[in-house]
């Protein structure tokens, strides 16, 4: 809805995705996505192309943070100038690259980015499946703490506490553009709709946007004296309750083999964590919004002995 609604609004069909993304399972989604992994079945969408990633740990241009000029994103206008028509439908990017490893721009990468897009006359969709309603922390949205606002956004998952729902916004002139017939099977559903409601009101309610940005915090410390504990883990990054640890050797070798231990040391000890990243050596914790402090203590201690016991 997102794709088809930037094109019919700007009459141009070509998009801009990144390098590391991943937006979803149907044909559309896997083509956007930029992680051969998830893209099962080859390409069959033509007029996509990928920008690289603002992945500052593992940098496409040799460059260190912040002396790198934000290259990743300026590059788009190259990008733009030489693998395109010129004239570009929407840029679609996470906040925070989630499947990617927790991926976290830098702070100047949004307005760039997206100032070169609108140069050309395209619409920005932030895709916040993952970083929307407080996950990141003192915001609702995880592109708010990049201080640009998007044409469209879209939304699952966190919507309403994991009642299967998505939902596709934009603004009054954008959303306009849509003109065409359209149905959805399960749209309006009252099961979902009537759970992302429940979900909204309790976020509110209990401020949970800005306990989120505590609890994220005091998480992010523990981590980082892990971090201090074991050259194993080359960065710590994200940001809320959306924090991401990747695991190095040797010259920032994925450790692709010591994330497997820590997975089975974490489990026999009774926590649960996710990887990702493109060589499945970044650790994904994101716990419920509402964890407590206790919990997190917990988890730091389990994570410790876990980390301690691995064999390199």
């Amino acid at each position: 809805m997102a794709i088809l609604t930037a094109q019919l609004h700007t009459g141009a069909r070509e998009v801009i995705a990144l390098r590391h993304s991943y937006h979803g399972r149907s044909f559309l989604a896997m083509a956007l996505t930029g992680h051969a992994a998830w893209r099962v079945g080859g390409n069959y969408i033509p007029g996509i192309t990928h920008a690289v990633s603002p992945y500052c740990f593992r940098c496409e241009f040799g460059a260190t943070y912040p002396n790198c000029e934000i290259e990743c994103a300026k590059d788009i206008d190259e990008l733009i100038k030489t693998a395109t028509s010129g004239k570009i439908a929407a840029f679609i990017a996470e906040p925070i690259q989630g499947v990617g490893g927790f991926v976290t721009p830098p702070k100047e990468y949004f307005e760039i980015a997206v100032g070169i897009i609108k140069k050309y006359g395209g619409l920005f969709i932030s895709d916040e499946v993952q970083t929307g309603f407080g996950r990141t922390g003192g915001k609702w949205f995880g592109i708010e703490h990049w201080g640009v606002v998007p044409d469209i956004m879209t939304f699952a998952k966190g919507l309403a506490n994991g009642a299967p729902i998505g939902a596709t916004i934009a603004t009054p002139e954008v959303a306009d553009s849509f003109k065409a017939l359209t149905i959805s099977t399960f749209g309006g559903n009252p099961v979902s709709t009537g759970g992302g409601l429940a979900t909204l009101k309790y976020i509110e309610e209990h401020d949970i946007v800005n306990r989120v940005e505590k609890a994220g915090q005091y998480l992010r410390e523990k981590l980082l004296a892990l971090k201090d504990k074991y050259p194993l883990i080359g960065e710590v990054r994200g940001k809320g309750l959306m924090l991401g640890m990747e695991l190095v050797k040797d010259k920032k070798e994925p450790a692709a083999s010591e994330i497997l231990q820590l997975f089975e040391n974490t489990k026999k000890k009774g926590l649960l964590i996710g990887k990702g990243g493109l060589h499945g050596n970044v650790v994904r914790i994101a716990p419920p919004m509402t964890v407590e402090k206790s919990q997190i203590d917990e988890a730091a201690r389990i994570l410790d002995q876990s980390f301690a016991e691995i064999r390199i």
